[in-house]
């Protein structure tokens, strides 16, 4: 008898019949993928707030590991240009000459002190006060009142061409204690004064500058300037201010009181000849004293 064959066998037989690799070939459905990416997502919802931490300091510490290494090799540069490098430095007029200048009258500075002249270093500003340079020996010279180069970078050439000599037959321009030496960086001048005036030279004016005498194994020590300024005849110094007055000096020694003038002139009438005498009526009848000065 024979037998019907029932679907079921032919489908078992089918399926037993492929092989292995006939099932790899056919590869994985669809919704096998897309289940699998939707598990691949979910794992990293889940493990997101624990590796954005963790990403984050590798992160930062391998930054702050390049940026360490980056400024110790700058470091290490910086110091090789340093080490190679000469100083740089230069001579400096500490403070202002006292104005105005007359023939013969000493030269100080504007605060009724010696002129002081130091010896910085050009990158920090900061006074050399070791090394044999800080005890150098400066001349004080005189410059021509339109040299007006500020950016410091003249060289020794231009400087000199702008050194001003006395005129034939004259006295040294500048005498007195025109050398001094430099202690711990820092000098004073001395005694020093024109013995001749300023008018005659190209810009009506002069300048003071320094040098460095010495010789420091071909170290350049850049020369300082002052401000420009006039030197006037010292029959003018008969007319000059007092500043600050002294309670003797006559009356005229106060601003915007002329020798002879006419508020002299009426300031004598009320025999008011001194300062002391106009102190003493401004502080007494000020009122008086104004009507005088005006009328």
């Amino acid at each position: 008898m024979s037998h019907k064959r029932r679907p079921e066998d032919g489908k078992a037989k089918s399926e037993s019949s492929i092989s292995p690799e006939d099932k790899r070939r056919k590869g994985p459905s669809f919704s096998n993928v897309v289940r699998d990416v939707i598990k691949f997502h979910s794992a990293l919802d889940l493990l997101e707030p624990i590796l954005e931490p963790l990403l984050r300091r590798v992160v930062k510490e391998e930054v702050e590991s390049a940026l360490k290494k980056h400024l110790i090799s700058m470091k290490q540069t910086c110091e090789e240009i340093n080490t190679s490098e000469p100083r740089s430095l230069q001579l400096q007029f500490e403070n202002n000459i006292s104005l105005p200048i007359f023939t013969g009258a000493r030269i100080e500075g504007e605060d009724g002190c010696n002129l002081r002249i130091g010896l910085v270093d050009a990158l920090t500003g900061k006074v050399v006060s070791s090394g044999p340079e800080s005890a150098a020996k400066v001349e004080i010279i005189v410059l021509e009142g339109d040299f007006e180069d500020r950016s410091n970078i003249w060289m020794p050439e231009e400087f000199g061409s702008y050194i001003v000599k006395e005129r034939g037959g004259k006295k040294p321009l500048l005498t007195g204690d025109v050398f001094l030496n430099l202690k711990d960086g820092i000098g004073m001048v001395g005694e020093i004064s024109f013995t001749d005036n300023s008018s005659w030279t190209r810009s009506r004016k002069f300048r003071l500058g320094a040098r460095v005498v010495n010789n420091f194994d071909g170290i350049r020590i850049r020369e300082a300037k002052t401000e420009s300024f006039i030197v006037r005849d010292h029959r003018g110094e008969l007319y000059k201010k007092h500043h600050p007055p002294n309670l003797s000096d006559e009356v005229w020694r106060l601003e915007k009181i002329g020798k002879d003038g006419a508020f002299h002139k009426r300031l004598n009438q009320e025999e008011i000849k001194t300062v002391a005498d106009f102190l003493t009526r401004l502080n007494i009848d000020s009122a008086k004293l104004r009507n005088v000065i005006i009328n």
